[in-house]
């Protein structure tokens, strides 16, 4: 028996694969993260293309009550766990992955599409990104976004918003380029003003994603109201890069 993380992709319940439906399907249980992304669909229309009924799994279950609600059952049943994305996108699934192995229970994991391949969908080269760095709302003396920007200089910047699924609550993209700007005005280092060239992305690898290319300001201006979003800082372009952006300009 066994604990399966299965990743479902970003766009639609069909992202999955068919190595990870055909594992859903033979699972006697069958979890899904509700709380570090925003689903891809319903959990109905999920339930109706998958032939299974899902157990929505809070922090609060994955984090603190896992042990119980999941590992358990993985004594003597194939037990899935759904991940929006890719399976190891959020550390907490790492966690969980590492108690059950603690728990000599088996893992298999088996993957899919994640933000962290989708910002491709720009035309930034992925090699070409930096470290990733997450905004998070409670932000009036965190400074650690800033300063991966200024570690990542030359290279791409993506910067995760923070979400809280549960509340309904989504941070945007204005919200990010003003944090940033606020944490500017108060070490006036210059890496990031109004005029930095960024890249603002809603709903990668849907099917109505849209990408905003401009500066600070242009951004700060541009009506975006799909979520989920994230805030890409280009680093040095490469000619193909430069003109691919170009069709996201921002008029």
């Amino acid at each position: 028996m066994a604990l399966y993380i299965i990743g479902l992709g970003l766009g639609s319940e069909k992202d999955i694969t068919e190595r990870g439906l055909e594992a859903v399907r033979n699972c006697n249980f069958v979890y899904i993260d509700t709380y570090t992304s925003i689903l891809p669909a319903e959990i109905k229309k999920l339930e109706d293309f998958y032939g299974k009924k899902l157990i929505p799994a809070t922090r609060e279950i994955v984090e603190k009550q896992a042990e119980e609600e999941m590992l358990k059952k993985a004594v003597e049943n194939d037990v899935a766990f759904l991940v929006v994305g890719d399976v190891f996108s959020a550390t907490t699934h790492v966690d969980l992955a590492l108690r059950a192995r603690k728990a000599g229970i088996k893992v298999h994991l088996i993957h899919n599409a994640s933000i962290l391949t989708a910002v491709g969908d720009t035309g930034l080269s992925l090699y070409k990104f930096g470290k990733t760095a997450s905004i998070p709302f409670e932000n009036k003396d965190v400074e650690a976004p800033y300063d991966v920007l200024k570690e990542n200089a030359g290279m791409h910047t993506l910067f995760l918003l923070d979400l809280k699924v549960e509340e309904n609550k989504t941070m945007s993209v204005k919200e990010a380029v003003d944090f940033l700007l606020g944490v500017e005005e108060k070490r006036k280092e210059k890496f990031f003003t109004e005029e930095t060239m960024c890249v603002a992305c809603a709903r990668l690898g849907f099917e109505d994603e849209e990408i905003a290319y401009g500066t600070a300001k242009q951004i700060m201006k541009e009506k975006i109201n799909k979520f989920p979003q994230c805030l890409i800082v280009p680093g040095k372009l490469h000619f193909m890069e430069e003109e691919y952006l170009k069709g996201f300009e921002v008029k």
